[in-house]
């Protein structure tokens, strides 16, 4: 099983035909049992375009975003992602870095907390990074910025007031560490990092790695089996 699924129902427009198609190729999937053994972290995907426009309300305001298949959470804003959309502080002139951005809900809203700065959203994807630039536009975001890369890579010798994450568990810890201890050296002093996991997958032990790098990290939020993590560049 996708080691970021949420478990709500999807928001789909489309026939009951086609959501049970969608449904049992998901189970196909999470059994290893596709054609292609895309993940939502995979850097060049090769499973079918498969598009869905969803909708969500978000910080008081509707936005929409256009997803595909071998990106995360393709159905819905999941629970993880709002959790941390609701509970980010983010001020008019802060510069902000969505560090594994998926289809970029997450950086769009904090480029429209940050009105006077800017959010740059980043993700290895090549899929990820072109729906992200498209949802951008859609949502008519002008301080949006959607980058190609590793980690960093594009940004490098920028520094951020505010750093989220909801990294790719699946892609397994070390891969999380290190989003954690680039994280550090990339921020702003004062800066906040923030990052989102489930309880069972990891977010304790993250928390202790945040800590163990920023010397302080707390739970901002703790709902529906999710965690977010805050730590303060001093």
């Amino acid at each position: 099983m996708d080691c970021r699924s949420d478990q709500h129902s999807p928001n789909l427009q489309g026939s009951s035909n086609k959501l049970q198609s969608v449904r049992s190729r998901d189970v196909r999937i999470r059994m290893g049992c596709a054609k292609y053994s895309d993940h939502y972290f995979s850097r060049e995907p090769k499973s079918k375009h498969e598009e869905f426009k969803i909708q969500a309300f978000l910080r008081g305001k509707q936005y929409t975003f256009i997803t595909d298949s071998s990106v995360f959470s393709k159905r819905r804003v999941d629970t993880g992602t709002r959790l941390l959309i609701e509970n980010m502080e983010i001020k008019s002139g802060d510069v902000v870095c969505d560090l594994g951005c998926g289809y970029g809900a997450l950086g769009i809203v904090a480029a429209d907390l940050a009105s006077n700065g800017a959010a740059f959203l980043i993700d290895s994807s090549k899929r990820a990074i072109s729906l992200a630039a498209r949802n951008i536009r859609l949502n008519r975001v002008s301080n949006g910025i959607a980058q190609a890369g590793s980690m960093f890579n594009p940004l490098e010798g920028r520094v951020f007031n505010v750093i989220l994450t909801y990294p790719p568990i699946r892609a397994g810890k070390t891969l999380v560490n290190k989003f954690i201890e680039e994280s550090f050296h990339h921020m702003a002093k004062g800066g906040v990092f923030y990052l989102v996991a489930r309880t069972r997958q990891g977010a304790k032990t993250f928390k202790n790695e945040t800590e163990r790098v920023f010397s302080n990290a707390n739970y901002v939020a703790i709902e529906s089996g999710y965690r977010v993590v805050a730590s303060t560049l001093a």
